[in-house]
């Protein structure tokens, strides 16, 4: 595929801290030839130290990214907006350009708590939870479009 026939992904939540980062990243790591990935927060709040360890084990950088406020992608065409927690959905800005808008509901991992160690386990479960998404839309939208 060429840029030019890439689909477009955006990925929204609240904080664009953690969540919608790691999806952005792991549809980059995984389909980048097929997909062009963003993230957005409805009130982005920074991007979570843990967030950029958990998925620089899995040999991704996401150490440059920044949050970014959901406006900053008004009037844009997307082939997808996935909406990454229940609160995103709610407050989801609508996008006209839109061709699907899909809901995956994760935990968010920059709301827990407990020592470094327990924090960091939730942010590689829902690491992992985002990556095994992550493959079956992958799978699921290659096959759809050839």
């Amino acid at each position: 595929m060429t840029a030019t026939t890439r689909q477009k992904a955006l990925f929204l939540c609240v904080g664009n801290s953690a969540r919608s980062q790691m999806a952005e990243a792991l549809l980059r790591h995984l389909a980048g030839d097929h997909f062009d990935a963003a993230s957005a927060g409805t009130h982005p709040t920074g991007l979570h130290p843990l967030a950029i360890e958990v998925m620089r084990e899995l040999g991704i950088d996401i150490s440059r990214h920044r949050s970014k406020k959901a406006d900053e992608f008004a009037g844009q065409r997307f082939d997808y907006v996935i909406t990454v927690c229940d609160p995103a959905r709610e407050a989801c800005p609508l996008f006209p350009g839109a061709g699907r808008m899909l809901h995956w509901s994760f935990d968010d991992p920059a709301a827990a708590e407990g020592s470094r160690e327990e924090r960091l386990a939730v942010f590689r479960r829902v690491r992992d939870e985002i990556t095994d998404q992550m493959r079956r839309f992958v799978l699921d939208t290659i096959t759809e479009h050839g």
